[in-house]
């Protein structure tokens, strides 16, 4: 008789210890720039409510935290929310303390700026590159003033044009600038290396797959690792398996959470593939073991057309269902039918956790903790949106010139 656990809402205590034990060891880092104005290289949507300063941006924080206790830290981009540098710290410390959430990783900029047209760490120019590697150190010193651990690494650079560039030199370049920040870190910080296989650069982009990555880590030094962003794959790539290997190596630092459709579309976590969260989550709970403290939950999403605090607060709620519905596989029946080739009652015992319904139970979950039971009702029932709205709006009319 095949294995089946496809019952709705009604968890046994077993179950139901499981999902509180798994949302007690969760949390997800929400961005800063997911509550700021953003738009798409075709235009920009401005939104009345949307966070204009950094003191808004961890109001808006603090509200997603309190509302579903699952994201202390915010993570905060340099260019954007430390244009002061270092003398920026004293105020971020303030807002820490006034909203109830921590700084969390910090993200240098190395696209924005004149100067990185043709690439910041792999630029053929020498000076250029250096003031890159002096941008990436600064933001190492930020992030030891906020007793942040990781320093994240996007770096945009490419080429759209065959011949235009050299791919070989852009590698040496690359990896010395990666190298020159590492040596910066402090003994309990790390660098995480993000990868991308397309945007901006169209014919190549210098880190664009998760082994280049790797190896880019690997030359850097001990305290780098990959970084995962769920939205920078080729399309039906396989990004569980992805996980699984950088587990198996030791060399999986986070993740970039978001969905999409087409690329790198910066959808609402598990709006179009929850199945796929569900299943990236479960090989973490299945293979991480000792690394799993080691591995960061990072949300990446900028919400262009749905409410900025709505949407954060409805991603880190899906994301929270998604890792208890994954906690709830049966690993070792599951290993155990995987073993005997029973393949069809190993498929139903896994997608059978997925179809689990395990939203009465985080509701218990959050009524236990402290926390509303329902955090977009409560959301809306505060009338948070309505006051950031009337307190913003006149700020936000016409503001088009900055991304976040």
């Amino acid at each position: 008789m095949p294995h089946s656990n496809n019952h709705f809402g009604s968890q046994t205590v077993n179950e139901t210890e499981r999902i509180f034990h798994a949302l007690d060891s969760f949390r997800i880092e929400i961005p800063s720039w997911g509550f700021a104005n953003t738009g798409t290289r075709f235009g920009k949507f401005i939104q009345a409510a949307a966070a204009t300063n950094l003191e808004e941006k961890f109001a808006d924080a603090g509200q997603v935290h309190a509302l579903t206790g699952g994201s202390p830290t915010v993570a905060l981009h340099v260019l954007w929310d430390t244009p002061n540098g270092i003398k920026d710290v004293a105020e971020i410390r303030s807002l820490e303390t006034k909203f109830g959430v921590r700084a969390g990783s910090i993200n240098p900029n190395l696209f924005q700026d004149q100067e990185y047209k043709f690439g910041s760490l792999a630029n053929p120019s020498v000076e250029i590159r250096a003031q890159a590697i002096a941008h990436c150190v600064e933001s190492v010193e930020i992030a030891k003033a906020l007793g942040s651990r990781d320093i994240s690494m996007w770096i945009a650079d490419g080429a759209n044009y065959p011949g235009s560039q050299s791919i070989r030199r852009r590698i040496d370049w690359l990896q010395e600038g990666l190298k020159a920040t590492h040596n910066a870190l402090g003994p309990d910080q790390r660098m995480l290396v993000e990868y991308k296989p397309f945007e901006p650069g169209f014919y190549f982009t210098d880190i664009a797959d998760w082994g280049m990555a790797l190896e880019y880590a690997r030359g850097a030094g001990p305290q780098a690792k990959v970084l995962v962003d769920t939205g920078h794959h080729y399309q039906a790539q396989n990004v569980e398996q992805i996980v699984v290997w950088l587990l198996r190596l030791k060399a999986l630092g986070g993740f970039h959470f978001n969905d999409r459709k087409y690329a790198d579309d910066d959808l609402t976590l598990g709006s179009i593939d929850p199945y796929q969260v569900f299943r990236i989550f479960y090989e973490i709970i299945s293979e991480a073991g000792d690394q799993f403290n080691d591995i960061a939950f990072m949300i990446d999403q900028s919400h262009n057309l749905k409410g900025k605090v709505e949407a954060m607060v409805q991603t880190v709620v899906a994301a929270q269902e998604l890792y208890a519905k994954a906690a709830l596989v049966d690993r070792a029946k599951l290993a155990e039918l995987q073993d005997a080739c029973r393949l069809v009652e190993a498929e139903e015992l896994f997608r059978g956790a997925f179809y689990i319904d395990v939203r009465p139970t985080v509701m218990q979950w959050r009524e236990a903790r402290g926390l509303p039971p329902e955090p977009l009702k409560a959301l809306y029932a505060s009338g948070y949106v309505e006051k950031a709205t009337q307190a913003r709006g006149a700020k936000n009319a016409g503001r088009v010139t900055s991304y976040a």
